[in-house]
């Protein structure tokens, strides 16, 4: 068994060593292409192979099958010394028993130790993990809203705030590959990683992931990480709902609608990008050339590193069938694209496959030393040759309970008032408050997926933080009584006491396939207990935790109606400072609310058809973009500065809004373009700019605005839809505010 690893030094002996041994690769002050270049030369096949390999950190436990339990000295001489694998990762779950933000940075630097000294070449690992809405694999760390919330909250400053925050928090326990931003557009509600998404809007999405990218890459503590856009590309809408299913994509609806978001978070500067599972239009895309080389490479000069998602290499020949082994099935990967493949539970198998494909010369001396040159090259610029380790004393007071303040307010601003009858919100002081409902006290459906655990919370842990009910009754103004009845019929008996219900609602946590929903409704039972709460008569406030928008069905209609998302760990006090007032809930839906099952996909740029029946054009409970306010705004005089435009100008705008209410408030401004005529169909909206304004109550201004008019492009000619995006010539017209809204317009026409 191996020790643990406390005291290391973090300061490196790189420099020394250069300078006796003239090894370029060791020179901290050396390009960082000739240090690549001096280091690629020096490996040999197996040391190169290693290099595309992550496994996962189970692998170098107990006996070495994913048993768990302590350092195994075999396992890693297996994986570490003569496998020379280049990454190990956590996957959910998969931390240090104690799980504390110290014993992370131990269980990594006695990786990165083991890995330094048994290489010849002293390479180090780098280590990844899954943090989504914060540290999330870390007892303790703070949790932000899973990125559905922070969607709707229509704040990419926000966004890269709580990015910055994780990245603190990551590169202090050693971790320094962070799996995120999803750049995925949420268009299916049955989908099981809905929750993972920003918006069903392209630009809504990729403001906001390329604003993560940005925040993760911040390199201002220190110590650097790398974000991963991921899954490229087109991973979001299965054919039948399900993850990992395969999708059919038209060309014109992949370019023009899918792409963009990535687009927008490779181009912020991303050093790695993670494949899509799936497979789009008969390719798994982990073999296509086109995608990973042709559009990431070539069109978009992406330099960094693409990275397998789990296991999906030898998918390509266990499920897709496409080769009939496993080195061709690497060498698929690896010539469309792939540079590093993430083979958690199949090390074994896949050095050796690999190390036959390129002697069989299925992969190319050239293109091996490429994917490993990215490789190294990820390696040199996070910093990892000259520091390696982190400093374990240091790492649970850079995560445990830190940023709270910025999680709240990212919760808070995550909610969107949809429903608010009468004025039953905020609620006044004084009064009495029921409150139930199975998630009015649970942190792990307020955490969701991705939480400790792969699926969520596992049994038996205890994650801190502020439950909704905890929040109420500790945020409840000078007389307000909050009285918690977590059984539903006793609930209902008392609701004659109450002044107000609070029922909150929603789904249990979930990930990827296990958290697909066939129907995305609420379910039975809880309609049930909603509407037994409404038969009383008194007020009923429907506070939804949950993944994705849900069908409520006899759930609807209720005097107030809160969409809480999965917000964290200080979802509680975020639901209690909207529901008491305290903040002017500000949240506009980043995607659609449906009001039936059997419409998904649902998205408002749904083109148009001739069919008149119900529900055959867009038709949601609650459009994209929807949220109500404590106050009440409007906007106005929508000025264009230029008439004519052409496809490479920039179109500036301004326009008024005002607060016209009687308190404080931030107001999400929406512009939007449609197209009188187009040779191809077009939403009667598209999204092209977008701000978050605060105005006092009363203040008026003007807003400016930019959107470059090249974001106007699509896919012009046939069905077969052959050829490059480009700005079709013709009118086109402006128009800020709600989709449903009959806002100020203004005109411009392309030439």
């Amino acid at each position: 068994m191996i020790g643990a690893c406390v005291g290391l030094t973090v300061a490196s002996t790189a420099s020394t060593a250069a300078a006796e041994n003239g090894e370029v690769y060791l020179r901290a002050s050396a390009p960082v292409n000739a240090r690549v270049q001096d280091l690629v030369r020096r490996m040999t096949l197996d040391e190169k192979v290693g290099q595309l390999e992550q496994i996962a950190v189970n692998r170098l436990l107990g006996d070495c099958n994913w048993s768990g339990g302590a350092f195994n000295e075999t396992c890693m001489k297996q994986v570490l010394a003569d496998a020379h694998t280049g990454s190990i990762l956590s996957g959910g779950g998969m931390g240090p028993q104690s799980n504390t933000p110290k014993d992370w940075a131990v269980m990594i630097n006695t990786i990165q130790k083991y890995a330094m000294e048994h290489s010849r070449l002293r390479i180090p690992i780098v280590y990844g993990v899954d943090a989504v809405h914060g540290h999330n694999n870390v007892l303790g760390a703070t949790l932000f809203p899973h990125q559905i919330g922070l969607g709707a909250a229509w704040d990419p400053a926000l966004v890269g705030a709580a990015a910055e925050s994780t990245q603190r928090a990551v590169a202090a326990t050693g971790v320094t590959w962070n799996f995120a931003p999803v750049a995925d557009l949420a268009r299916d509600q049955r989908w099981g990683r809905y929750y993972e998404t920003y918006s069903e809007d392209p630009l809504l999405a990729g403001e906001s992931a390329a604003s993560a990218v940005r925040g993760l890459q911040n390199s201002a503590s220190g110590r650097k990480v790398a974000a991963s856009v991921k899954h490229f590309a087109g991973y979001s809408e299965p054919a039948n709902g399900h993850d990992r299913v395969p999708a059919d994509l038209s060309m014109r609806y992949l370019q023009d609608t899918i792409l963009p978001s990535y687009k927008a978070a490779v181009d912020a500067g991303a050093l790695t990008v993670m494949v899509n599972s799936g497979a789009i239009n008969g390719v798994p895309v982990h073999a296509s050339r086109y995608l990973l080389t042709d559009v990431l490479r070539n069109q978009w000069r992406f330099q960094g590193v693409v990275i397998s998602d789990w296991n999906d290499v030898l998918s390509l020949q266990t499920a897709y069938h496409i080769v009939g082994d496993y080195p061709s099935a690497i060498a698929a990967a690896v010539n469309a694209g792939v540079d590093m493949a993430m083979v958690p539970p199949d090390d074994r198998r896949f050095h050796a496959s690999a190390v036959d494909a390129v002697k069989r010369g299925l992969i190319s001396q050239r293109r091996l030393d490429e994917a490993v040159g990215r490789v190294l090259r990820l390696k040199f610029t996070l910093g990892l040759f000259e520091h390696p380790y982190v400093d374990p004393d240091k790492a649970n007071a850079a995560v445990l309970g830190t940023d709270s303040d910025l999680a709240r307010k990212a919760a808070t601003e995550s909610l969107v008032l949809l429903r608010n009858s009468g004025g039953v919100l905020p609620l006044a002081a004084g009064k009495r408050v029921l409150v139930t409902g199975p998630s009015a006290d649970s942190m792990p459906n307020q955490t969701g997926g991705w939480t400790i655990g792969w699926q969520g919370v596992p049994d038996g842990v205890t994650v801190p933080g502020t439950t909704i009910v905890q929040g109420l009754k500790a945020n409840a103004p000078a007389g307000t009584s909050v009285e918690y009845v977590p059984d539903g019929a006793a609930a209902a008996a008392q609701a004659q006491s109450a002044d107000a219900i609070v029922v909150v609602v929603g789904e249990k946590p979930g990930a990827e396939g296990l958290s697909d929903a066939p129907r995305p409704e609420l379910a039975a039972d809880q309609q049930d207990l909603v509407a037994s709460l409404q038969a009383t008569g008194k007020p009923v406030v429907v506070v939804v935790v949950s993944a994705r928008p849900l069908v409520l069905g006899r759930a609807a209609g209720t005097a107030g109606l809160l969409a809480a998302w999965l917000p964290g760990t200080e979802g509680g006090n975020a639901v209690a400072d909207v529901l008491y007032g305290k903040a002017n809930p500000s949240g506009r839906l980043p995607v659609s609310w449906p009001k039936n099952l059997g419409n998904e996909p649902m998205y408002y740029q749904q083109l148009p058809g001739t069919n008149s029946g119900p529900d055959s054009g867009y038709s949601p409970a609650y459009a994209f973009g929807a949220g109500l306010s404590y106050t009440t705004y409007t906007m106005g005089n929508l000025t264009v500065n230029r008439s004519q435009v052409r496809p490479g100008d920039t179109v500036g705008l301004d326009v008024t809004v005002a607060n016209t209410g009687t308190r404080a408030g931030d107001l999400v401004v929406p512009i939007y373009v449609s197209q009188p005529t187009s040779a191809v169909l077009a939403p009667a909206k598209r999204l092209v700019a977008f701000t978050r304004v605060t105005l006092a109550a009363g203040q008026s201004r003007t807003v400016h605005l930019t959107f470059p008019a090249s974001r106007l492009a699509v896919t012009p000619g046939d069905v077969d839809g052959a050829g490059p995006t480009r700005v079709a010539p013709g009118a086109y017209q402006l128009s800020a505010g709600d989709l449903s809204a009959s806002g100020p317009t203004a005109a411009f026409t392309v030439r």
